[in-house]
């Protein structure tokens, strides 16, 4: 039930020189202000220390005028909102939204244009958004620029990663703000398509860590109709200035007002747990517009996807557009393809053994073998299967075992295509009981010079969500930009990739031991991601002896992964071969829930380490996962998050006395002991390992 605790405080004034809006504990606190040249600025502070100083804010359109200066106060209003609501799948069972706000309404001398600055001020921090109401003087805009500024208090330790219009799937920098230099990145990344926007460009969310112990993370929330947010650094002023992605004829948005923008977003707090558990960006979105949602499930799933990238198999049939019967034009199997119906029912009965929700099968439908790099715009029908794949007799099968197949739509960046075909591919969706489909947007796009960031890009994606929820279906989307919390109004939109995924480690320099210990701080910020944990053959070398590649993470460490990278799609993403060589470190991914009741973070350090404990929603059951760099690290923790006056059977998945990601990843230990709410647990992790625990009430 939800309970909203609504108050107008002050309806409008009639002068807006300077004004002050506090947080609910008083912490946070923003200043607003027009120069004397009527440029909207603010000031963010928390416990009294500077976070953002004085910044300019504005609008600038293509017709050559603006949104930025001359403009006065028409008055403003403030008010109180607290309430609580109930997300669908998520991190814990009820979100607390509370927060002040404050509306500037603000007149622009000789133009008579009206704009509305709205701020929110939370606990964890401040957001706020561009609002142009209706009116005679501005109807059909296009913008421009948007020049809204973030000029920071110092030269603080950044977490960053290239301002690309098309890719977040970077390793993360750890630089100072005056060290951020995109030329000096390494550009042989294994990433297929990159455009990144200047040398000082990086992407949000960006994390940073002051040199006086305040975590600081700018974002953006609720990204509808509009361009992805990206930030351009003056390295010497440590100012930070918005760009947004351009279309193919370099203009950024085009708008009809009345119409709003993305909400501006930054989090501060002495206390960097505060940051990896805020739910500010979720607030910031509308609630869901899906009434029932009693179809929106999580999900655990095995499929063909990890043996195409370690080599085993293929994506395509026939392994060249070339391999083809000069008479009948008809394809040649090569032998590789992985997404054959033997080999399908292989990992339906994988997944039915050991209590897996769904199975995922790329490469199943026609058209892999020549698409990629070509910009090919008729590549899939998303209906035609390969000669070897049937089917009608998959999906009986799957049926019969009580298992759900999972959908993969590989859009080859040719969204068109995509969309003139999406109907029809939902319609089979439908027909044969698939309840989500996984869909790609590997490549450049079509329409040709668009960027995946861009306003027509950020509207396809959230149609596609919207479209599929008008057949009641799940999506899970690799290759697109990063969420901004539209998962709270469409709750189908399960999941997303759109960051450096754990794929990386199979044919490129990979993941570093760091990656998983930033992306909970800013990709995660914006929605759960398909990371694709659990891989236990660590070495590719196991494959073919001459690869050098290697996952960056010891065993315990991809155990812990499934508790630490929030989703609730989670794929045990390794072969079954490899599952079976160590069963009794499998169980706790069979036994890892992916719907959560509580989340409690216990330590949290940007690029060093992190640990979370949550309570299964469907169950009295607690699982944590501990991670950490490239480090070896100790700690205790209290296990004060289990209820009192219980006792709990502990199966504690830890890295071996040897254990170290890159000479001894498979080396660990599985222990139990009965634990309280007064005990307490040492934690000795590998040099980028991990521990897995799973904590079960002794009846």
């Amino acid at each position: 039930m939800k309970k909203i605790f609504f108050v107008i405080l002050l309806l409008f004034a009639f002068t807006v020189n300077a004004q002050t809006i506090l947080s609910p504990s008083k912490q946070v606190s923003l200043d607003f202000k027009l120069t004397a040249n009527g440029i909207p600025t603010y000031a963010v502070t928390y416990k009294n220390k500077p976070v953002v100083l004085q910044s300019s804010m504005g609008i600038y359109l293509k017709d050559g005028s603006n949104l930025a200066t001359n403009f006065s106060s028409e008055g403003k209003k403030n008010i109180t909102f607290n309430e609580s609501w109930k997300p669908v799948l998520g991190e814990q069972s009820s979100i607390v939204n509370h927060y002040n706000e404050m509306t500037v309404a603000l007149s622009q001398a000789g133009t008579n244009r009206k704009m509305n600055i709205i701020f929110k001020v939370y606990d964890e921090g401040v957001a706020f958004r561009y609002e142009f109401p209706k009116q005679k003087d501005l109807n059909y805009f296009i913008i421009k620029e948007e020049k809204t500024e973030f000029n920071l208090a110092g030269n603080h330790k950044a977490f960053w990663i290239p301002g690309d219009f098309d890719s977040q799937e970077y390793e993360y920098n750890e630089t100072l703000l005056s060290g951020v230099d995109t030329e000096k990145i390494n550009l042989n990344n294994g990433i297929g398509v990159k455009s990144i926007a200047a040398k000082y460009a990086v992407q949000s969310p960006l994390m940073m860590k002051s040199a006086d112990g305040l975590y600081i993370n700018i974002f953006e929330a609720a990204t509808v109709n509009y361009p992805v947010m990206h930030l351009e650094l003056n390295p010497k002023t440590f100012g930070l200035t918005s760009i947004l992605a351009p279309n193919a004829i370099g203009d950024k948005a085009y708008l009809q007002a009345p119409c709003v923008s993305p909400w501006r977003t930054i989090m501060v707090s002495d206390d960097a747990r505060t940051i990896v558990s805020s739910k500010m960006t979720l607030n910031l979105n509308e609630p869901s517009k899906i009434e029932d949602t009693s179809w929106i499930k999580p999900m655990k799933y095995v499929g063909i996807w990890w043996e195409m990238h370690v080599g085993k198999s293929t994506w395509d049939y026939a392994g060249s557009q070339n391999a083809q019967n000069t008479e009948t034009r008809e394809l040649i199997a090569s032998g590789k393809h992985g997404a054959t119906t033997e080999n399908t029912k292989r990992y339906i009965d994988f997944a039915a053994k050991h209590g897996f929700d769904g199975v995922l099968v790329e490469g199943w439908n026609v058209g892999w073998e020549d698409w990629f790099g070509n910009w090919k715009e008729d590549v899939f029908d998303f209906v035609t299967p390969y000669p070897d794949y049937n089917l009608a007799e998959i999906n009986a099968y799957a049926k019969s075992k009580g298992v759900k197949m999972i959908m993969h739509h590989e859009t080859s960046g040719s969204v068109a295509n995509y969309e003139r075909h999406l109907d029809r591919a939902l319609e089979l969706m439908k027909k044969y009981g698939y309840p989500a489909a996984k869909s790609g947007y590997v490549g450049k796009i079509i329409p040709r010079g668009e960027f995946h960031d861009g306003q027509s890009m950020v509207n396809h994606y959230n149609h596609v969500a919207r479209r599929f929820a008008d057949y009641k279906l799940m999506v899970n989307s690799h290759e697109s930009s990063r969420p901004t919390g539209y998962h709270r109004t469409y709750p189908n939109y399960i999941a997303a990739e759109a960051a450096r995924g754990n794929e990386f480690n199979a044919w490129s320099n990979g993941n570093p031991p760091m990656h998983e210990t930033i992306l909970p701080f800013t990709r995660l910020l914006g929605g759960p991601m398909d990371y694709t944990p659990g891989i236990f053959e660590i070495k590719m070398s196991a494959y073919d002896k001459t690869k050098k590649e290697q996952v960056h993470t010891t065993l315990a460490k991809q155990l812990a992964l499934y508790v630490t990278m929030y989703s609730p799609l989670q794929m045990a993403a390794d072969l079954p071969e490899n599952y079976e060589k160590y069963p009794d470190a499998f169980q706790f991914i069979k036994d890892v829930a992916a719907d959560w009741q509580d989340s409690k973070y216990l330590e949290a350090e940007p690029g060093d380490y992190l640990t979370v404990a949550r309570k299964d929603k469907k169950s009295e059951n607690w699982f944590l996962g501990a991670i950490t760099d490239e480090n070896a690290r100790t700690s205790e923790i209290k296990l004060d998050f289990l209820s009192p006056n219980k006792k709990y059977k502990a199966t504690i998945y830890q890295d071996g006395k040897t254990a170290h990601w890159e000479k001894n990843p498979i080396n660990y230990e599985i222990k139990t002991m009965t634990v309280t709410s007064k005990s307490k647990l040492k934690l000795v992790l590998a040099a980028g390992g991990g521990t897995a625990i799973s904590f079960t009430p002794i009846n």
